[in-house]
Formats: C-alpha cells, structure tokens, sequence
C-alpha cells in the first residue's frame, strides 16, 4: 500500500496518523520507478514491448505516480467522447487521449477530471491542452497534458475510441498498460511485475 493511501485509510479510520510509523513503512514500500522499469527491461525496450513517450508532457493532479491499462481515445478540438468516458467507472484505468496535439483549445477541464476521480480512473494522458488548472491540481488523480488553455472545446462527441494512437513517437493501443511518475510514461504490451 502506498504512503498516500496510507495515510488516507489513517485519516479516514479516524486515528492520528504517527508520521515515523508513516514514513518508515514508506521506506519499506518497494515502488519501482520509471527509470528502474527500463534499466530492468533492456529486453522489451529493444524489442518494442516497452516503450516511453517522448518528454513532452506538463504533470497536473495530485497523483504524480499513476498506472494501470489503457483506453484510447482520438478527438481534435471537441471533448465529447472523452466526457463520456470519464462518466464510466474507471476501474484503475488510464484514459489516453489524442488530441492531434491541438494547443487552441482545451479538450479537458476540472469537472471530468473530478468526475473522472470519482469513477476511480488511475490517470489521464492528453496529446492536446488541458484547463481549469488549480481544480485539477487539487484532485487525486494523475493527469499529463501538452499544457492549460482557457478556451474550452466543441462538446459535438466526434471522434474514435478504443483505436491504435501515436502519440509523443509512441505507439499506443487499448488494453496496452501505462505507467507514469516523475521521471516520464512508459507503455507496455503486457503489464509488468513492478
């Protein structure tokens, strides 16, 4: 169990968390990093199973350190399919969305976000701009964009789901598995012992 949630199942229990006991079982957590993952994998980054995206994208959301498989999404300047999306429960999913890495509008804003929270989704990848900026650093939720517009997008629902996308020089395809932390976002065609 992670320190965060630690100390949210702490707080929830209603028990004064003892930040030592906090912190050591911190310490005894084996979180792996990004890095780790690919010093690790020499075999699957050469061979494609493991792959990073370029380093293009801007950190938001509370969750820094998110993972878990992939659905696609592909839209360009309309958020439609990607609301409806975050309407589902998310089951530790990751919504990956292209947005032809439009940078006029913003195709996601703080209320999916917050409903995307809700529904318990892992994570959200945005080729494309995002907005209502401090809302979504405030939620417990990993989000990666390309960077905030004020401009909000057309809600007319086009687009395609559950397609192969390329984004940032990566191929990525629903069902693969993501995983992002500080040091970047891999994806994966199997999920990974970490």
């Amino acid at each position: 169990m992670d320190a965060f949630l630690l100390t949210k199942l702490i707080v929830l229990l209603g028990l004064t968390p003892n930040i030592t006991e906090v912190r050591k079982k911190k310490k005894k957590m084996a979180f792996v990093t990004t890095a780790e993952v690919c010093d690790a994998n020499q075999d699957l980054i050469r061979s494609g199973q493991l792959r990073a995206l370029q380093p293009s994208f801007q950190i938001y959301g509370r969750r820094q350190i998110f993972s878990g498989p992939v659905v696609t999404v592909k839209v360009f300047e309309d958020n439609g399919l990607i609301r409806q999306f975050l309407e589902e429960k998310g089951n530790g999913r990751v919504l990956v969305v292209d947005g032809g890495g439009s940078l006029r509008c913003a195709i996601l804003g703080g209320n999916p976000v917050v409903q995307a929270q809700n529904n318990g989704w892992a994570g959200i990848i945005v080729n494309g701009c995002i907005r209502d900026v401090d809302e979504i650093n405030g939620c417990d939720i990993g989000v990666r964009a390309l960077a905030s517009h004020p401009i909000k997008a057309s809600k007319k629902g086009l687009g395609e789901q559950r397609v192969p996308l390329n984004i940032a020089g990566t191929r990525i395809c629903d069902g693969e598995w993501l995983y992002a932390d500080t040091d970047g976002i891999l994806v994966s065609q199997v999920e990974l012992s970490v």
